[in-house]
């Protein structure tokens, strides 16, 4: 399967390096990678624009992987945050997964860098909680067949928990195939605001969202 790997990235020119660094073998290999960049001003676009396909989008983690998926030519779309870090043989792993017709859509477990301990619990509770509920975040590196992405129009228009929607709608058409090789998102918001503040706030973010609570008040809570 040809996979197409989507980075939304704003600003990101401390991460982006080491991410295209590990994506250059799979790109060597053929997976298509676009960058859909929300207005960039760091320079980013220029230094990197050499390393992966880059394209203006409208800003917003939405929008953004929406005009990328657009322009997609991937039997499989693949989106991956800019401070990621990948298991190795990531592109076997997701084509494997998807081999046997079983699942249209999976994840990575996920690991969660940073020097607090319990960051390690805090990964290995999200990855049981994938499991058990159907539902992945961004985090864990969202990959789709494009036929059944397009299929459901892509990710909601939305400015928090688009990932937490197109699953809920994705598990209707398949259990996720859940790879247990970790993928490594940046511990940098949970050490930056607070380790424990962060948990509480992720906590009663969700719990708003599954109340019904609008999705522009929960936005606003999180920023």
């Amino acid at each position: 399967m040809n996979i197409s790997i989507i980075i939304p990235a704003l600003n990101e020119a401390a991460n982006l390096p080491a991410l295209l660094a590990q994506l250059a073998p799979l790109r060597q290999r053929g997976a298509q990678l676009i960058i859909a960049d929300g207005g960039s001003d760091d320079g980013s676009p220029e230094l990197l624009a050499d390393l992966a396909q880059w394209l203006p989008a409208p800003r917003g983690r939405a929008r953004q992987m929406n005009a990328g998926a657009a322009q997609a030519t991937g039997q499989v779309l693949w989106f991956v945050h800019a401070d990621s870090q990948l298991p190795e043989q990531a592109d076997g792993l997701i084509t494997t997964a998807l081999a046997d017709g079983r699942h249209c859509w999976g994840r990575f477990d996920l690991r969660i860098s940073g020097r607090p301990w319990l960051l390690r619990v805090v990964a290995q509770l999200i990855n049981w909680r994938s499991r058990l509920t159907g539902i992945a975040t961004g985090d864990q590196g969202i990959f789709v067949l494009r036929s059944t992405f397009e299929s459901l129009g892509g990710f909601a228009d939305l400015p928090l928990m688009e990932d937490v929607e197109l699953t809920s709608r994705l598990r209707n058409i398949s259990k996720p195939a859940c790879i247990r090789e970790r993928l490594t998102t940046s511990g940098r918001r949970w050490e930056t605001h607070g380790l424990w503040r962060t948990i509480l706030l992720m906590w009663r973010l969700r719990w708003a969202y599954w109340r019904g609570v609008p999705i522009e008040k929960i936005a606003k809570a999180y920023l």
